[in-house]
């Protein structure tokens, strides 16, 4: 099938985002926000593009899954052996991607990035399916294995390392927050003449709300 990719296009009408009706908190902003996208019944609405650095300056980017956000910041889970936890830690600057195509929004946030409390990633991996904290075991991530059978293979030895319910997390897997220093929201609107509104933290507990052009 051939596209003409320069000709998809549609105008976004659905809603508008003003100053006076916005949060003073982007963390009480992105609330509502999610919990319309929740109302909405946006498919995986906590699925986020994860950007990350090299110490060179290269970046790569991979969608991930929110699992935790308040006043200190948005939490994700990972491998700590993984690519994106390497660069993280050598490098320790994210950007957040959240886009919400059915409500014709994304949110952007951009901060430093921390580990949470290992009893905040036990917690966590504890409330994860068996099979998925099994899966932090058998999977040496970003790795280059020799095919799907190594990853079964290993499956089937945590299976019986771990026969009952009681899987611990390993000391390799855990979480990072985000700690934002700027969120923006935007809002399709019509002509491209989008609403966007940055808020960029001016000092602890205290933001200031740009509105950009789009």
């Amino acid at each position: 099938m051939n596209v003409d990719l320069a000709a998809l296009r549609r105008e976004y009408a659905r809603q508008a985002l003003n100053e006076d009706s916005a949060e003073a908190d982007p963390i009480a902003q992105f609330r509502r926000w999610f919990d319309e996208a929740l109302a909405a019944e946006v498919l995986d609405p906590n699925a986020m593009t994860l950007a990350t650095a090299s110490p060179a300056g290269h970046p790569s980017a991979r969608i991930v899954l929110l699992k935790g956000f308040d006043a200190d910041g948005f939490a994700l889970y990972t491998n700590y052996e993984s690519r994106k936890a390497q660069e993280l830690e050598a490098n320790p600057w994210a950007a957040l991607v959240f886009w919400w195509g059915v409500l014709e929004r994304q949110v952007r946030v951009e901060g430093q990035v921390e580990r949470v409390a290992e009893r905040d990633s036990d917690a966590y991996f504890g409330s994860r399916p068996r099979g998925s904290r099994l899966g932090a075991w058998a999977s040496p991530q970003s790795r280059v294995i020799a095919g799907r059978d190594v990853l079964e293979s290993r499956l089937e030895e945590a299976e019986a390392r771990f026969p009952d319910e009681s899987v611990p997390r390993p000391s390799y897997w855990g979480g990072y927050r985000v700690r934002p220093e700027a969120v923006e929201f935007w809002q399709g609107r019509p002509s491209r003449l989008h609403d966007r509104l940055r808020y960029r933290r001016a000092e602890e507990g205290v933001w200031l709300v740009e509105r950009l052009a789009p």
